[in-house]
This record gives C-alpha cells, structure tokens and sequence, in this order.
C-alpha cells in the first residue's frame, strides 16, 4: 500500500540539521518505506544524510511517499510533525 502527502515548507530555516534529525527519528518509528521527494530528487525519510542532502527550504513543496503496512499513519505522522515546526 502507498500513500502520499504533500505540502509546503513552513519553517523559517528549512529542514536544517535539528529538525531534519526530529523528522529522520519520526520516520524511523514506522515500518514503511518512506520517501522525501522535492522536485527531481528524492530521498529515503530515515537516513539524516538523505534528507539533508535535499536541501529543503522554506516554501519548497515536499511530499511524502510511504509504501508499507501502516503507509498511510507513516505518511500522516511525518505530515503533522513538519506542519508543527519540528520543534523549531
């Protein structure tokens, strides 16, 4: 099963080392395999190297791509964790 989410990047320091690192830790509670995709490139959700090396922005659109038995919660959870600011 997959599921995806989209949305846009609110944090005024994009996902940085501290909230790439919350996100990474978040991701890693769910079986799925999770995918960070901005624009044409792409990266696996559990790896902190992964994710920063998209360079995500404030304003750059995001989307989640779980595949996995709980695809949906993964991709939901991830969602909500960065629309709260990742602890920032």
């Amino acid at each position: 099963m997959t599921h995806e989410e989209t949305l846009t990047i609110q944090n005024e320091t994009g996902l940085h080392a501290r909230p790439a690192a919350l996100l990474v830790k978040g991701a890693g509670q769910f079986q799925s395999q999770i995918q960070l995709v901005k624009g044409d490139k792409q990266a696996d959700a559990k790896s902190l190297l992964g994710v920063m090396s998209l360079s995500v922005r404030k304003g750059d659109e995001l989307v989640i791509r779980a595949e996995g038995d709980d695809a949906a919660d993964a991709a939901r959870s991830l969602r909500q964790l960065i629309e709260n600011g990742l602890g920032e």
